[in-house]
């Protein structure tokens, strides 16, 4: 009764969780569909502008008479669009050729500025802030047409356009997180659900909301889509280092031994430790990794989502490759792994639950695969002791598997007993739904998870809203006196 009442838990917290998940889902779906309602309304009501070609062929062609506002042949004037108004006269203020410089000179000065690496103010990306701060104070949220977005936006994906930088990737993470945390508190989201959840988390911000124009929504989405990409590529970067690594990790070298039961060697412990080389390298590859995304201060949330997937990877490419190579599923190669995940065990410690998360759950197949490698007196288990206390994740298909693979080459002792496998494959063929048995049988591999597991509603809920106002600006802007970027 108490494994049932266990498991039922067990099933009632990921209950909880997928549901949890599917809200998140569900707002984030509403917040994108007001967004794209609002950016279609924006296009469909941008009026079309003549280019100055078009305007020069068909000056020849008629002349408009200020009575009427049309043409000698009856054709329609072009009206003027104004970035405020929908429709002005000639008597109205345009903007001046010197304000139009200005501007120019200032978004110049902007990009200029986030060209170099600006570094972080009390852990708080600099650039983010800056770009920001520009924006607020050029009202370009309130823009129906400007550059300065798209500019923005091109500066940073040249950035990171060397994806083997790690250190320019980090940056860019923790830029893009930060920049797009503010435009989430700042712009207005015309979707119900969406306006009385942002009304619960900025009830105690200063800085008022701001209806937000086709360009910044735009921006929005566009950030949006940049900060996965740059969050992808270190994803990919990292499993790409580890791969060459993991494949070393699977097999027991030959200098790898473990001393005989009740007895221990000084000798035979030197050579464990050197054939645990590439497990440590593996410890090192993480542990460069956190200190650079520590460095450029990624937020911790982001970090641990990282290492979920990473250590969601490691656990699919050892326990493929166990499944699928025989002279893997042997008792001293289980002692090898197992060595090796005890020391992915300590380093997940070290890290500690703010960075770690889950990630050391994420490696159950593996390690309950190995649980059942160097398990003792396999002869006298049966098979519900095996599924419900030693593998509980693993289907019956790997139970199968491993449990015909296995050899003991270290003591000769027996594996699975015969009636117990034999039961595994009538659970396992009378379970199948699929129309050929042979295809589920075989169906033990894993899937590795290529998603992106946040969202821009994440973001808000998980980071830490800072004061824009006492960020220490880049000495190129503090030499501008008088500048616009003095807020």
């Amino acid at each position: 009764m108490k494994k049932l009442a266990r498991l039922l838990g067990v099933q009632e917290i990921k209950n909880k969780t997928l549901q949890d998940s599917l809200k998140r889902m569900e707002e984030r779906a509403s917040d994108l569909d007001a967004e794209n309602r609002m950016l279609r309304q924006a296009v469909a009501s941008t009026p079309a502008i003549m280019s100055p070609a078009s305007e020069n062929h068909k000056a020849h062609e008629s002349q408009a008479t200020p009575e009427n506002g049309k043409t000698t042949n009856g054709a329609m004037k072009p009206m003027i669009v104004d970035r405020d108004d929908d429709i002005h006269d000639n008597n109205a203020e345009l903007p001046t050729s010197n304000d139009a410089e200005a501007e120019k000179q200032q978004q110049e000065l902007l990009i200029k500025c986030i060209s170099e690496d600006l570094g972080f103010s009390t852990g708080r990306p600099i650039a983010a802030y800056l770009i920001y701060r520009c924006l607020v104070h050029w009202k370009s949220f309130e823009e129906d047409r400007t550059t300065v977005f798209d500019r923005i936006i091109q500066k940073i994906s040249a950035a990171i356009e060397a994806r083997d930088s790690n250190e320019t990737l980090a940056y860019w993470l923790s830029n893009s997180c930060t920049l797009l945390l503010l435009l989430q508190r700042t712009l207005k989201n015309n979707g119900s659900a969406a306006l009385a959840r942002q009304r619960r988390r900025t009830s105690s911000l200063k800085s008022p909301k701001v209806e937000a124009k086709y360009p910044a929504l735009a921006f929005k989405q566009q950030l949006t889509a940049l900060l996965e990409k740059v969050y992808g590529v270190i994803r990919q970067n990292l499993k790409k280092e580890l791969s060459p690594l993991l494949g070393l990790c699977i097999q027991a070298p030959r200098t790898f031994v473990v001393s005989p039961r009740g007895s221990g060697s000084q000798g035979s412990d030197i050579a464990q430790q050197a054939s645990m080389a590439h497990w440590q390298s593996i410890i090192k590859i993480l542990t460069n990794s956190l200190n650079v995304l520590k460095s450029n201060y990624v937020p911790p949330f982001l970090i641990c989502k990282l290492f979920t997937q990473v250590f969601s990877f490691i656990n699919v490419q050892l326990f493929n490759s166990l499944l699928l190579r025989r002279e893997c599923c042997s008792f001293s190669n289980g002692e090898y792994v197992k060595a090796g995940l005890d020391e992915l065990e300590h380093w997940c410690h070290w890290l500690t639950e703010e960075y770690a998360g889950s990630s050391w759950d994420e490696l159950k197949n593996i390690r309950q695969a190995v649980t059942l490698l160097i398990l003792e007196e396999k002869h006298s288990k049966s098979i519900k002791e095996i599924t419900d206390d030693f593998c509980p994740a693993l289907s019956m298909q790997q139970l199968y598997r491993i449990s015909t693979m296995y050899c003991d080459d270290k003591y000769g002792t027996l594996g699975i007993p015969s009636e117990v496998v034999s039961s595994m494959r009538a659970k396992m063929i009378g379970g199948s739904s699929s129309p050929s048995v042979q295809d589920d049988i075989n169906s033990f591999l894993l899937d590795d998870d290529f998603s992106i597991p946040f969202s821009v509603d994440d973001i808000s809920r998980l980071m830490v809203h800072v004061d824009t106002a006492d960020m220490d600006l880049p000495p190129l802007i503090q030499e501008k006196n008088g500048s616009p970027f003095e807020l």
